[in-house]
């Protein structure tokens, strides 16, 4: 996943800092699980498979509109559906509740555009593994466990495989963007969950697809000019925003209501393999076997990384880490 992914005006997730975009308590009300979970799962799946071929599809758009092109079609049609379905209130907001949208929406739209930057340098497998690496990273630094250690070894060892022993396989340009867009994957994380403690529902997250829109247009404006008004351009970047925020968020909420945030976490540390794979599909970006056993370890990590936390709160009697 390579990119919040807001479609709905639920009651907005409070994000921990897990290596997923939100680790929202699962929806059991009025439920229960259904017969086994391979409804749930199947549909965490299929949204992450939506999202990153739905990047896949995005590096082909850059041909016509440029990454921040892309990015700038993404985010106005994601805040456009945001506005119109959650009409949030604009009155009664502190100065306090406007600067963490400010901050949230700024993190956002960053994070997106260094994202595609990325991929537009390296392959779409590669860029995410790297990306991974930021909210990994605040989910070790979170738990505070020595054996997050080992996590952090693994993904390290992952990161020196993915660069060919210095990056010599990757430029370092696309791969230092990655990383940057993993840096701002974790503020999202921090911001989001301020956003939600602040404002009702998805309010919070639909203005700051708003701030996100307005900061990215004029760049997208300044590179692409007007070939951002093509119909198929448009069409295109539409398609883009359904395929990597309307369709996996939607998806990931029907699952949530019957299966629990912590195998939703570990599904969605997969989101590298699924770009990998979206990534030779769709753009014939092949991996190396070493680059491949690199996606391997930072999803081992990631997963290892989640599974501590879990098990640091039910040591701690149910209890989220301070």
């Amino acid at each position: 996943m390579n990119s919040p992914r807001p479609a709905s005006c639920a009651p907005a997730p409070a994000p921990a800092a897990a290596a997923t975009r939100a680790d929202p308590a699962p929806a059991t009300a009025g439920g229960g699980h259904p017969r086994g979970s391979l409804g749930p799962v199947g549909l965490v799946l299929a949204g992450g498979v939506s999202a990153q071929f739905g990047g896949a599809l995005a590096v082909t758009l850059m041909t016509r509109a440029g990454a921040l092109g892309v990015v700038s079609l993404r985010l106005a049609t994601a805040a456009v559906v945001l506005l119109l379905f959650c009409r949030p209130r604009l009155r009664g907001h502190t100065r306090a509740d406007w600067g963490t949208v400010v901050v949230f929406g700024a993190a956002t739209a960053t994070m997106n555009g260094l994202f595609y930057e990325a991929v537009d340098r390296i392959p779409l497998g590669a860029a995410v593994t790297l990306e991974v690496l930021g909210p990994l990273a605040l989910s070790v630094l979170a738990s505070r466990r020595a054996v997050n250690l080992l996590w952090a070894a693994l993904a390290l060892a992952g990161v020196f495989l993915l660069g060919g022993g210095g990056f010599g396989e990757l430029d370092p340009v696309g791969a230092a963007f990655a990383l940057g867009a993993g840096a701002m994957w974790a503020a999202y994380i921090v911001f989001s969950a301020r956003a939600g403690q602040r404002f009702p529902q998805a309010d919070g997250l639909a203005l700051a697809m708003a701030v996100g829109a307005a900061l990215f247009v004029p760049l997208g404006i300044a590179e692409s000019g007007t070939d951002l008004l093509v119909p198929t351009t448009i069409a295109l970047g539409a398609a883009v925003a359904v395929l990597s925020s309307v369709l996996p968020y939607t998806l990931e909420i029907l699952a949530l209501r019957h299966l629990p945030a912590p195998t939703f976490a570990i599904l969605m540390s997969l989101e590298p393999a699924l770009a990998a794979t979206a990534g030779f599909l769709v753009l014939d970006q092949s991996l190396t076997a070493a680059q491949a056993l690199a996606v391997t370890l930072v999803v081992a990590a990631s997963m290892g990384a989640v599974r501590t936390q879990v098990g640091r709160r039910r040591a701690a009697g149910g209890k989220p880490d301070a």
